[in-house]
This record gives structure tokens, C-alpha cells and sequence, in this order.
């Protein structure tokens, strides 16, 4: 197993509008610094908070598969696809394919918090796709409790959400207990702890901590307290050239 833990404080960071937003990026921006750049066909995560509200004005996008997950509060969405403004509530998700070219805009209320983490579907094929965004409740997401272990599936299996970026499955995991993950040795998983703590082979991660773990078929998770985990898998080797590549 090869496993990389990245700490909050060794994350890139970000602000907008005077700081009223906040980011830790466990994968940012080239020009970001921090210890993580694009891998597999992910290209940037970043978790955004902030405690009195703000708006990022309207922005243009291109390419690029961007979907953010609500993991508090309320966000509201503007773009030029369906040019109105929609809210999307806690443990919701919005995705905005890019494709040839869209621009929007992005509120995040008081007291709330959002993961947003761009893929790349091949993006050589995806400036030729016309822009479209969609958008799904909480409640759209399944989810199955088994020996203790809450899973909600948010990308793959029987979820609502069809990206175009290839082999990504998404899950938010909620345990209380050790655990095991069935995984795959053609898969990276990408884990961001969003509560609790929760050590891994021997490595400890808190809140806000990341880890990047390939090459093996089984992860092993113990936890005193309940611990949410947010888990995307993505191919190891992906079957095209990413952007980062060019």
C-alpha cells in the first residue's frame, strides 16, 4: 500500500473578497503551493467556508467537470446555462460540465461550508460538448447501513449523477467503529476527513486531513468516534491524456 497523508497545514490555501471566504485545498492550483497537485483525472479540491457569507462573482469555466458538494448550510448558483439563480441545501450536489464554455456565479451563506473538486473527463473531447449544469437534492443520493457503516453513494452504483469523467465513484462514509474498504489495486482513493479522527495503516488523520492511498486491495480504517469520511476513487492510470499532461 502507498499511502501519502497531507495535513491541513500543509494544504495550499485560498480566500476570496477580503477573506469572508476561506479555503484549504487539499489539490490545488498549480500556482497554489501545498504538498498536492492533479493526479489520476482529478485536477482541484478545494473545501471553502465562511462564517458571514459572500458572493464570487461571475466567473467563466471551460473543459473542466466541476461539481461542489454542500457539506453545510446553503449555497445558491447562478450560470449562463440556465440563467437563474438555484439553492442547493446540506448534503446536496451541483455539476457543472463546462464543456465549450460557461460563466456563473456562487454564493455560500453564513455558516456554511463546500467541497469543490474539478475532473477531467478528457478535455480534448469536452471544449466541443455545449455547457450544461444540473443539480441534486440529498435525498437523490442512496444510502445503506451495514454492520455499523453508513454509505451514501454520490457518484456510481445506483446514484442520479452521470459524469462524463471516467471510472469516478464518490462516497461519504460514516463510521463508528474499525472498518474495511474493499478496494482496488487499479484505483486511487482520495480521502478527506470531514469529522472525527480515524487512523489508517498506522497513520493518524484528524479533521480536515487528506490522504492518498493506491496499490492495494483493502483499506483498514479505526475509529473511537464516529468519523465522516469523504471518498473518491479514480483510476490509477487513466485512459487518456489529462491536462496536466499536455
Amino acid at each position: 500500500m502507498n499511502i501519502q497523508v497531507i495535513q491541513k497545514k500543509d494544504q495550499a490555501v485560498g480566500s476570496f473578497n477580503r477573506g469572508e471566504i476561506l479555503e484549504n485545498k487539499p489539490i490545488g492550483f498549480p500556482q497554489d503551493g501545498g504538498q498536492t497537485k492533479a493526479y489520476s483525472n482529478i485536477f482541484y479540491w478545494a473545501h471553502a467556508y465562511s462564517t458571514k457569507g459572500s458572493t464570487i462573482g461571475l466567473h467563466p469555466h471551460k473543459g473542466f467537470e466541476i461539481i461542489s458538494f454542500v457539506l453545510k448550510g446553503l449555497i445558491k448558483h447562478y450560470d449562463t446555462s440556465t440563467d437563474k439563480w438555484l439553492e442547493l441545501t446540506e448534503g446536496g450536489l451541483q455539476v457543472i460540465k463546462s464543456g465549450s464554455g460557461i460563466s456563473h456565479s456562487e454564493e455560500i451563506t453564513a455558516n456554511s461550508e463546500i467541497f469543490q473538486i474539478w475532473f477531467d473527463p478528457n478535455i480534448r473531447n469536452s471544449i466541443t460538448k455545449k455547457a450544461e449544469y444540473e443539480s441534486f437534492e440529498s435525498s437523490s443520493f442512496p444510502e445503506e447501513t451495514i454492520n455499523g457503516v453508513k454509505t451514501k453513494t454520490i457518484v456510481g452504483y445506483s446514484s442520479p449523477v452521470d459524469l462524463d469523467t471516467e471510472a469516478i465513484e464518490i462516497h461519504e462514509i460514516l463510521i463508528a467503529k474499525n472498518y474495511t474498504l474493499k478496494s482496488k489495486a487499479s484505483k486511487t482513493y482520495s480521502i478527506y476527513v470531514v469529522d472525527g479522527q480515524v487512523t489508517i495503516n498506522n497513520q493518524n488523520l484528524i479533521k480536515d486531513d487528506f490522504a492518498i492511498i493506491s496499490d492495494t486491495e483493502e483499506i483498514k480504517f479505526k475509529t473511537k468516534t464516529n468519523a465522516k469520511l469523504f471518498i473518491i476513487s479514480s483510476p490509477k492510470q487513466t485512459s487518456y491524456k489529462t491536462y496536466m499532461n499536455y
